[in-house]
């Protein structure tokens, strides 16, 4: 059974002014410094569960991924802030929010400057694919080389479908922000890597995955009845997309001949 820690957020050290999000720079009550992504924040418990799901999933294929943990956001916090803007964030965030552990001295990664070898590039792109990921590109990578290694981060932006659940069961609905990822040129084994990576992803580790998320971040969703019709639609929409690979692999692949 997959789970994850809970640590408490003990210091708030300093906003990381990328987006529109917010995340800050915190240590927690384990000493360690975390990304934490708030539930406050522009879109919300949206945005933690996709990265906790972009996150686990990518884990689950063997990628390098930052440890992430549930973070529990005192009220106190927003009391002690000046700054109104982060204020009103952290006000609108006590309780459970996402964190993601710091790679303290790592580099953003440049394409320019290293090569990525091809089997992994194709692993990543295939990911981003099925996860209709739109935020690897060339202006933000959301990689990290730390350790002469490659680590993914910030999973927020993918599953654009759950900002609306339209559409969300077509197995065939394209993709084509595929062309802009930084590393479609270096994936030249997709097909390759398909079939493996598709045996990792079950439907029952895919269904451990989707059972992190916590109840109360799926509540009050107006396109479902209930949390568990919720939370069953992302395992739908995960192992569908999974069993029809086929149709993104070849999006990918065509994207790569323009």
């Amino acid at each position: 059974m997959l789970s994850l820690r809970h640590v408490n957020v003990t210091r708030y050290i300093t906003p990381l002014r990328e987006g529109g999000s917010l995340p800050a720079l915190v240590e927690a009550d384990d000493q360690f410094m975390y990304v934490l992504k708030f539930k406050g924040a522009g879109q919300g418990r949206k945005a933690l569960i996709a990265e906790l799901i972009g996150g686990e999933v990518a884990r689950a294929l063997g990628l390098r991924v930052p440890e992430i943990v549930f973070a529990n956001l005192d009220v106190a916090f927003g009391r002690i802030e000046g700054d109104e803007e982060i204020q009103d964030l952290l006000k609108a965030s006590v309780g459970l929010n996402l964190a993601v552990h710091y790679l303290s001295g790592a580099i953003t990664y440049d394409p320019l400057v290293t090569d990525i070898d091809p089997w992994l590039a194709s692993k990543i792109v295939w990911l981003d694919s099925l996860l209709y990921n739109v935020d690897r590109t060339i202006r933000n990578t959301n990689l990290l080389w730390w350790h002469k290694e490659l680590w993914l981060i910030d999973h927020g932006a993918a599953l654009y479908v759950h900002h609306t659940w339209q559409d969300w069961q077509n197995p065939e609905k394209p993709f084509s922000k595929i062309k802009d990822h930084v590393l479609l040129p270096q994936a030249k084994k997709l097909q390759e890597v398909s079939a493996e990576l598709c045996f990792m992803l079950s439907a029952e580790k895919l269904k451990a995955i989707v059972d992190l998320i916590p109840d109360e971040w799926l509540a009050d969703e107006p396109a479902f009845k209930s949390v568990e019709a919720h939370r069953n639609a992302y395992l739908q929409l995960l192992t569908s997309r999974v069993a029809h690979a086929d149709y993104f692999v070849k999006e990918a692949q065509h994207a790569q001949r323009f």
